[in-house]
């Protein structure tokens, strides 16, 4: 998420009432998580297992909270809680603000786009031109649709990333600043739920297809031309590139690739990053073929059993 004008390090340490190490007039351009982060940014962390990981990132303001060296052309903002200080800054520069009309009077509409009846469109939300809203769509704010997209009915786009700190007191939600971005030519089912990034932007590339009931993580990126089936469900910060099939009731952890062109077989769990053009089934996910013929393997052990005891 990139701030709307430069801020000066002394600037964000007031907002959050915390100190720093830099110069005062340290440029902070925006804030982002690890993965997305860029110079200027503003990326937090709060457990010394990822301290490193933050220091020597592309973020140059690291919000942390223990005093340690600080790199060289970096600063650091010090907190004893990073989390809620990291809530206050998506507070303080994306608010929530309510709407009392269903479609905001700072959305932009493009020529020949139908919105169907009881559908919500929220602030600042951008459509393009030729697109089909069928009823009872919502779309949050800050959401960016391009021309001749079909959503259909019940789908919701923007809602919050499922992202939670574990306290005494029970779980603390990290707040979601980020949008949802849909290219071009994509097609979205009835009853899916597509999450807004935390910081930046949960994509889905141009002409990808999506079935009814299919759940997208928060940051996850899918590329052009991908086709995916029924009632899948794509964890957070998931990469899944160009022209991947994924077929009914997948799931994938987080974090992960899919590479160009794969195909995963319905009712497979895929948990760790998979080539391009190759087709996987299984839980965990293998190529097809080896993880049929451990199947056909498995269907042998009686046989192999009752052989040994016949011996």
């Amino acid at each position: 998420m990139k701030f709307y004008r430069e801020h000066s390090l002394s600037e964000i340490a007031t907002i959050i009432d915390c100190n720093f190490i830099g110069d005062s007039n340290f440029p902070v351009l925006g804030m982002n998580e690890i993965h997305v982060v860029e110079p200027g940014d503003i990326v937090f962390v709060d457990h010394p297992k990822y301290y490193d990981k933050a220091l020597q990132s592309a973020a140059t303001i690291v919000l942390i909270n223990k005093e340690v060296e600080c790199p060289k052309g970096k600063a650091l903002l010090i907190s004893d809680d990073p989390f809620r200080d990291f809530n206050k800054l998506t507070n303080h520069f994306r608010p929530f603000t309510p709407s009392s009309l269903a479609i905001s009077s700072t959305a932009k509409i493009g020529k020949n786009t139908v919105i169907q009846p009881n559908c919500f469109v929220g602030n600042n939300v951008v459509i393009g031109e030729g697109c089909l809203i069928h009823a009872n769509v919502s779309i949050y704010d800050n959401t960016v649709i391009g021309n001749n997209v079909i959503i259909h009915s019940g789908t919701i786009l923007g809602a919050d990333a499922f992202y939670y700190k574990k306290r005494p007191e029970g779980f603390d939600q990290l707040l979601s600043g980020g949008r949802v971005i849909i290219e071009n030519n994509v097609g979205i089912g009835a009853l899916c739920t597509i999450d807004k990034g935390v910081t930046g932007d949960t994509t889905i590339g141009e002409g990808t297809k999506i079935d009814n009931q299919v759940h997208v993580g928060h940051d996850t990126i899918i590329g052009k031309k991908c086709l995916i089936a029924a009632q899948t469900g794509i964890a957070g910060c998931v990469v899944i590139e160009d022209e991947v099939t994924l077929w009914g009731q997948v799931g994938t952890t987080s974090g992960i690739t899919i590479g160009s062109k794969a195909v995963i077989l319905a009712q497979s769990g895929v948990s760790k990053s998979l080539e391009g053009s190759k087709v996987y089934f299984g839980t965990p996910a293998e190529e097809s073929r080896e993880k049929l013929k451990q199947l056909a393997n498995i269907k042998k052990i009686p046989e192999i059993i009752e052989n040994l005891k016949s011996k």
